[in-house]
C-alpha cells in the first residue's frame, strides 16, 4: 500500500483551506486517509501552516512520499531539507526570463532607432562649426 502525505482540501467555495493528510495513494483527493498532521491556508498573509513535526517526521521514515506541494510546505516548517525544483519547473521559470530579454533587445537594435541618430549628426556638425 503506496502512502502519501499529501493536502486534502476542506473550506467553502473559494475559500480553500487545506489539512495535511496521510493517505493511500489510490484514494481520492477528499477521501479516506489515515491520519491528518496539521492544516494550511493560503489566504491568511503570511499563509498559516500548523503541522506535528514528530508525526510527519515518523510517517516519512516510514516511506510515506510527500506530494510536491506538501514537500514545500513541510520545508517551510523545517520538517525536511528544502526541496529541489523537478527539472520541468525550471524550464517554466527560465522560459519567460529568457524570451523577455530577446524581446527588449529587438528594438534598441532596430533600423529606425539606427537611422535617427544619423540624421541628428549632420544637424549639430553645422551648429559646431
Amino acid at each position: 500500500m503506496p502512502v502519501r502525505i499529501r493536502l486534502r482540501r476542506v473550506g467553502k467555495k473559494k475559500q480553500p483551506n487545506y489539512r495535511l493528510v496521510v493517505a493511500d495513494s489510490r484514494a481520492p483527493r477528499d477521501g479516506a486517509f489515515i491520519e491528518t498532521l496539521g492544516t494550511y491556508n493560503p489566504l491568511t498573509e503570511p499563509a498559516t501552516i500548523v503541522i506535528n513535526a514528530e508525526r510527519a517526521k515518523e510517517w516519512i521514515s516510514k516511506g510515506a512520499q510527500p506530494s510536491d506541494r506538501a514537500r514545500l510546505i513541510l520545508a517551510s516548517q523545517g520538517v525536511i531539507d528544502a526541496p529541489t525544483l523537478p527539472k520541468r519547473e525550471k524550464k517554466k521559470v527560465e522560459e519567460p526570463a529568457a524570451a523577455a530579454a530577446p524581446a527588449a533587445a529587438a528594438p534598441a537594435a532596430s533600423p529606425a532607432a539606427e537611422e535617427a541618430p544619423a540624421e541628428e549628426a549632420p544637424a549639430e556638425e553645422p551648429a559646431a562649426e
